[in-house]
């Protein structure tokens, strides 16, 4: 009935059975579907009376609790994002076309041709300027809800965290966050490496980078690697640990069983990439 659009203006209570299996999001929208004007609604959320709870819907229904001011969007998508995770924050875990650029690429573009409409000028035929590579190696990122607790501080350093673009603003930026916030946790540590991985993929012309506990799988920008040269001398001084596919996409075969290996061992693979380019160092 909700999905359909149906609406029931005489309703005032909703009762909604295995409360557990829906998500934050979900539950929130069902949930505004009754109270009208100055009539209050009540939403009686259920689910099995023996039946342990795993921690996430726990946290689900404690926030569903929390929600009852107008205007609650905001604070929802941030506790939804500290209960599932950010995913790949700086590029590809967003929605429809935002997902294959970024969040802060797609503002960042959206600006260019709303600057570009004004002034009458044609930017469809112009160079790519600006890629934003894909990151995902299996580990959570995020600034954690009881690390900074203040939910439009931790917007503000999400935002920050986005414009970083060389090692020195990495380290400044997680000197400030020890000197304000204490000691980082891992996920801020994973976080950080993140955009320093990114920055990395971004020089050595790597759009897309998938990494495992067996290795990487590497996807060049336009499946045109910088130096081809240099990469085909590189892999034959690997001794058969890093071959690249007919399809142009680097293999790289290694042994990260644990997340803090796995995410040392790709900045270490990503240094030596972006070190073949920087013959012709790409800007970002």
């Amino acid at each position: 009935i909700i999905e359909s659009g149906l609406d029931i203006p005489s309703a005032n209570t909703m009762v909604i059975h295995r409360a557990d299996m829906f998500g934050l999001s979900q539950l929130y929208q069902i949930r505004g579907r009754i109270g009208r004007s100055k009539v209050r609604g009540y939403a009686y959320l259920t689910y099995p009376p023996h039946q342990k709870l795993n921690p996430q819907a726990q946290k689900r229904l404690e926030v569903m609790e929390t929600l009852d001011t107008l205007g609650s969007g905001f604070q929802l998508a941030s506790h939804d994002m500290d209960i599932r995770g950010a995913g790949n924050l700086l590029g590809e875990a967003q929605s429809g076309h935002i997902r294959e650029i970024g969040v802060e690429l797609y503002q960042q573009m959206l600006e260019e041709a709303v600057a570009a409409a004004r002034e009458g000028t044609d930017i469809s035929n112009a160079p790519e300027a600006h890629w934003s590579p894909q990151i995902n190696i299996g580990t959570s990122v995020l600034i954690p809800e009881n690390y900074v607790e203040d939910l439009s501080v931790r917007m503000s350093l999400y935002r920050r965290l986005s414009e970083l673009d060389s090692p020195e603003d990495i380290e400044s930026f997680a000197a400030e966050l020890i000197d304000r916030f204490g000691s980082l946790p891992g996920e801020v540590e994973n976080l950080l490496d993140i955009v320093s991985i990114k920055q990395l993929c971004k020089q050595a012309g790597i759009s897309q980078l998938e990494a495992g506990p067996k290795g990487a799988v590497i996807t060049f920008h336009k499946d045109c690697p910088p130096d081809i040269g240099a990469l085909m001398g590189w892999i034959q001084a690997k001794s058969g640990t890093v071959k690249l596919r007919p399809d142009q996409k680097l293999v790289a075969i290694r042994g990260w069983d644990n997340t803090e290996k796995r995410v040392r061992g790709v900045k270490a693979l990503m240094k030596e990439l972006a070190g073949l380019c920087m013959k012709n160092p790409v800007q970002f």
